[in-house]
């Protein structure tokens, strides 16, 4: 008898390392401090200061829109899913992402239910200068995005939108206005490439908060 089973995890999220990471212009700092230690007290407990928008992570619409849905009223089945992955390794820096010449091309594979994940290969530049150059999603692209039933989509970048770009926050406001969810700061996606791959990118449950930080992953599901 066979079933669907994974047959192995791949880690999709960056470690949350204050020596090693990329903040967006303006966010919190990173900050793991101890308060307690196994020498002086017995145990150890670590302080940890962070952004909600720290490391991989997710946005909630709240993010935009104050009287939206927080984080821990976002349904964790909307979370876990089949993964579409579109490989956009071609694009150069700060290069715009495209309906037309990018992503129609896969959208009979977009649909409700379906995470759609726009690898960039950006991730290999985390925590240096160059993260900041990342290719953007188009404004217009969001909204066919949308059209086909997409609710949430992942990106190996700091934002699917440009850093005091001119179109500003866009694809954010399009995407998290509809009541979607953004995924940013992904990484590992090549060992994704292929098909029929779930993704989880499920937060922590913090009550009222705009985002969170992840631990991403994603399994490829076959017949064992």
């Amino acid at each position: 008898m066979s079933k669907a089973l994974p047959k192995a995890i791949v880690d999709l999220s960056h470690p949350l390392d204050p020596h090693n990471i990329t903040i967006y212009p303006g966010d919190p700092a990173l900050t793991c401090c101890p308060s307690s230690t196994v020498e002086k007290d017995g145990y150890s407990v670590t302080s940890i200061s962070l952004g909600s928008h720290s490391g991989t992570h997710i946005d909630a619409p709240s993010h935009f829109f104050a009287s939206s849905q927080t984080i821990d009223k976002v349904p964790l089945d909307s979370l876990v899913g089949p993964a579409l992955i579109i490989d956009l390794n071609r694009k150069s820096a700060n290069e715009k992402i495209t309906w037309e010449q990018d992503l129609a091309p896969f959208s009979d594979k977009m649909k409700k239910g379906v995470i759609l994940i726009l690898w960039t290969g950006w991730s290999k530049y985390w925590a240096t200068p160059r993260y900041f150059e990342y290719p953007y999603l188009d404004k217009g692209a969001a909204e066919k995005i949308l059209e086909t039933g997409v609710t949430v989509v992942g990106f190996d970048t700091l934002s699917p939108d440009q850093v005091e770009g001119p179109e500003g926050y866009g694809v954010h406001e399009v995407i998290l206005g509809s009541g979607g969810i953004i995924a940013e700061n992904l990484a590992n996606l090549q060992e994704l490439e292929g098909s029929d791959y779930m993704i989880s990118l499920v937060p922590l449950s913090i009550v009222g908060c705009d985002g969170s930080p992840v631990r991403a992953f994603g399994w490829k599901v076959g017949n064992v």
